[in-house]
């Protein structure tokens, strides 16, 4: 028994049967596809802006739009499969975070300064007109009070971030949600390619432009890819806006949840059945949804630019890095973008979500003509 009890391996000394290390090997494994078909499409993005300047002596469409047009064609054509998504949502999500928070150490306080602190004032007064506007046209045409809200919001803010963090607070169902975001990843794309079009239609100076693409463009990422053609002054004016609008969902969060405390609780579909149990219960929403990890990194290191502690060695590359990861980051987009979607969803929501973009845009340029922005 002695002997038997000495030969047991003590369970200090055993061995773990998986290594620490393993996980992070495999997450990383995983994401290796995706990320190489992102990089794949980039090269052809980079390739055809580079033959255009040859052709054309200068490039109509940059790479980063070309990128978004490839990958939509291959993903209307072709639905990747699970060996290729998690690379590709990487690629459309940290690596657009990280180039945003690059971002930062190219950005000058003398931008904020030459627009003014009315501009502040206005954005937060252009939310909240879009989100009216945005909800009184859903209604218009017959959306539930939770769709046009969730349309509204999307529009009127940072899209998805927005959907998903008022989703819960006004009690909307899966199918409301889904419908939401389908078609702000279809229209967000849309309006990156299209944006750039006013500069020339309106004749809008890049601080202008700037300006109306930070309050019109959904994602903080994506504003990044509709200025990045039009000059530094629309890049970091254009994401400075953003970012102030972004902000805005703490407050429209807290205004939904004591306005609509009713709504969680009732229903306004003409099937109740078809969604019983399906909506997502009322949660406290977390600070890092409401402020995500990027927006800081952005703010801080455009603080510490500011203030003259970023190296002067280090702005270059940080701006050749934000640039390619854009790039890369706008073929994941595309990737993740089926034209299709929007015939699946109907005429109705469509013209609501025109409709909401376009009296945006107005209230946009109506702001930037009232401040005389230059």
């Amino acid at each position: 028994m002695a002997a038997s009890a000495c030969n047991r391996p003590s369970p200090l000394l055993a061995v773990p049967s998986v290594p620490v290390w393993l996980p992070a090997f495999d997450s990383v494994r995983r994401t290796l596809p995706g990320i190489g078909l992102c990089v794949l499409v980039t090269g052809a993005a980079t390739l055809m802006a580079v033959l255009e300047r040859r052709v054309f002596g200068t490039a109509w469409l940059e790479s980063l739009v070309l990128a978004i047009i490839i990958g939509t064609v291959v993903r209307t054509a072709w639905m990747p499969s699970a060996r290729w998504q998690a690379g590709i949502s990487f690629s459309a999500k940290m690596l657009l975070e990280i180039a945003v928070v690059l971002l930062g150490a190219s950005v000058s306080a003398r931008t904020v300064l030459a627009a003014g602190p009315g501009l502040l004032v206005g954005i937060a007064a252009v939310v909240v007109l879009a989100i009216s506007c945005s909800y009184g046209i859903g209604r218009l045409f017959g959306l539930p009070h939770r769709m046009a809200t969730l349309v509204a919001c999307g529009n009127s803010i940072c899209g998805n971030s927005a959907i998903a963090a008022v989703a819960p607070v006004i009690g909307a169902d899966g199918e409301d949600v889904a419908a939401s975001i389908a078609f702000t990843a279809l229209f967000g794309v849309v309006l990156v390619l299209l944006l750039p079009l006013a500069v020339p239609l309106l004749h809008l100076s890049g601080l202008q432009y700037g300006a109306l693409a930070g309050l019109t463009v959904y994602a903080v990422p994506q504003v990044l890819a509709a200025t990045a053609p039009v000059g530094t002054v629309a890049v970091q004016l254009g994401t400075l806006v953003k970012l102030v609008r972004v902000l805005m969902l703490g407050p429209v969060v807290l205004v939904l949840s004591l306005l609509t405390r009713r709504l969680r609780d009732e229903t306004d579909e003409a099937a109740p059945h078809l969604t019983a149990g399906d909506r997502p219960k009322q949660a406290g929403l977390p600070l890092h949804k409401l402020v995500p990890w990027f927006i800081i990194g952005f703010l801080g290191l455009a603080t510490l630019r500011s203030l003259g502690m970023v190296p002067h060695v280090m702005l270059q590359p940080a701006s050749w890095a934000a640039s390619l990861l854009t790039v890369v980051s706008m073929a994941a987009l595309g990737l993740g973008t089926d034209l299709r979607v929007a015939v699946r969803a109907g005429a109705r929501v469509t013209a609501v979500v025109l409709l909401s973009l376009l009296a945006l845009g107005l209230l946009s340029l109506g702001l930037i003509r009232l401040l005389g922005l230059a």
